[in-house]
């Protein structure tokens, strides 16, 4: 029962202005039902004016708004159900360019800690080769061509002139068995997630320790220019996957031990579920790229591919995703929110 209906309207009306505008949103595909507090959101305001809607039907002296509120229903109604419907067919470039950099700063605590962990890795590594060299790269490295050579030696073994490519022949291959390795190494990452987040946490640790120790190895061997060479056109993605790999992974232990909120635990995997689907995806196509950038091109060396060119292509690969990651989809989520 409404005592007085000019009040009523003076409050109501603005609820009623907010979903005109959400629904237009929608019905420009700016919107994006994929974001639970925005779909709450709307949906909150649907149902707030259909209750609204009710509640005047027995006033006839209002017939205009009855109209208005009858159109906004039947609209609402309309565009947010083909929207829902419009939304379970995955559009992949619109996942890669808006949904992926979104969700990633969604959750960029993990990536922080993530690479807070790496970084903590990569100290102890670079101290143990500091202190010990010979027995702490027979430790620690996973490959055994880094141990059963120096830098300089493995430099030279590099750079020496060959007629043939080594690699002529097998470079899909050897791309391939990259990406498998290399995928591999994050979906562990993001599945010890279930020990809640232990054993992401020690494999990051670990791969930092690793990283410390190489890059430490070649530094004081004279070889820094090689090892950025080496490293950068297929590092700069390849290191932010499992990174990002991490990210999710930490985001299932967050959702394991129930920081910050009194949902049960069913509800807490459900609202984290699209999180996780997403950034293991990105992390999946990273590194897709990663491997063939590893195979085509991170694996020629001076004087072949001369270290300038291999430095300058993967600092700009390196610039490039962190701008895409950090700046992405930004805008559409901006007109979401105004």
């Amino acid at each position: 029962m409404i005592s007085d209906l000019k009040t009523f309207i003076e409050r109501e009306k603005p609820h009623w202005e907010d979903l005109e505008r959400e629904l237009l949103r929608v019905r420009e595909g700016v919107a994006d039902l994929s974001d639970l507090a925005y779909s709450r959101r709307l949906l909150s305001l649907f149902q707030r004016t259909s209750s609204d809607l009710a509640r005047i039907q027995g006033y006839s002296a209002e017939p205009e708004l009855k109209a208005y509120l009858e159109n906004l229903v039947g609209t609402g109604y309309s565009e947010i159900h083909s929207a829902t419907r419009s939304t379970r067919r995955f559009q992949p470039l619109g996942w890669l360019i808006h949904t992926f950099p979104q969700t990633f700063r969604r959750q960029i605590w993990g990536f922080w800690v993530a690479l807070a962990w790496t970084i903590v890795g990569m100290i102890l590594g670079g101290l143990l080769v500091a202190f010990d060299v010979q027995e702490a790269r027979e430790a620690i490295y996973p490959f055994p061509h880094l141990v059963q050579m120096t830098p300089s030696e493995r430099v030279a073994r590099e750079e020496k002139p060959t007629v043939e490519d080594r690699l002529a022949g097998a470079k899909a291959t050897f791309s391939a068995s990259l990406m498998q390795n290399n995928i591999s190494v994050s979906f562990k990452a993001m599945a010890f997630g279930m020990t809640y987040g232990l054993g992401t946490v020690l494999l990051l640790f670990y791969n930092g320790v690793v990283l410390g120790a190489v890059a430490l190895d070649y530094i004081a061997d004279g070889q820094t220019i090689f090892l950025l060479g080496w490293l950068l056109p297929h590092g700069s993605f390849e290191i932010p996957a499992i990174l990002v790999a991490g990210q999710a992974g930490l985001v299932i232990g967050r959702a394991l031990i129930g920081w910050g909120t009194s949902d049960n635990l069913r509800t807490r995997f459900r609202l984290i579920a699209p999180d996780l689907a997403t950034l293991a995806g990105g992390a999946a196509v990273m590194l897709v790229w990663a491997g063939i950038v590893e195979a085509f091109f991170s694996q020629y060396h001076a004087p072949v591919l001369p270290y300038s060119v291999k430095i300058a292509f993967g600092s700009i690969e390196l610039v490039l995703l962190f701008a895409f990651l950090f700046r992405s989809g930004a805008k559409a989520a901006l007109k979401m929110r105004n």
